[in-house]
C-alpha cells in the first residue's frame, strides 16, 4: 500500500507563493493518480477539491477557486507530488492534504487509498 507525507506549509502573506509537496513511499506512484484536498482548521468533514493529476501526469483538474494560481506537478522518479501555489489569498487558508486516488472518472470522485497527515498554510492579510 502507498503511503503519502505532507510538508511545505507555513504561515505567509496574501499574495505570496509556496509550494507543498507530498512524497510517497511503499507502492510505487504510477498506480495513482494523486490529488490536493483542503479545509480549514477543525472542519475535516468539509473537505474541498484543490487539484489531482493523473499517473502520467498529462490529465490535470483544478477547482474553479485555485485556476490559474495553482500548479499540480509531479516528479516520478522522486515519487514526489507538488503543488505550487501562487498569489495565495486569505480564504486558501486550510490543512492541506495529499491523497492517492483509485479507480477511473472524474479525480473528484475516485476512491481515495491513503491519505497524507495535513499541513496547514495560513495566509494574513
Amino acid at each position: 500500500q502507498i503511503q503519502l507525507i505532507d510538508s511545505g506549509g507555513g504561515f505567509v502573506q496574501a499574495g505570496d507563493s509556496l509550494t507543498l509537496s507530498c512524497s510517497t513511499t511503499g507502492r510505487p506512484i504510477l498506480s495513482y493518480a494523486i490529488g490536493w484536498f483542503r479545509h480549514s482548521p477543525g472542519k475535516e468533514d468539509e473537505d474541498e477539491f484543490v487539484a489531482a493529476i493523473s499517473w502520467s501526469g498529462l490529465a490535470k483538474d483544478y477547482a474553479d477557486s485555485v485556476k490559474g494560481r495553482f500548479t499540480v506537478s509531479r516528479d516520478i522518479d522522486k515519487s514526489i507530488v507538488y503543488l505550487q501555489m501562487n498569489s495565495v489569498t486569505v480564504e486558501d487558508t486550510a490543512v492541506y492534504s495529499c491523497v492517492a486516488l483509485r479507480g477511473l472518472g472524474s479525480f473528484r470522485t475516485r476512491t481515495v487509498e491513503a491519505r497524507s497527515p495535513g499541513t496547514l498554510v495560513t495566509v494574513s492579510s
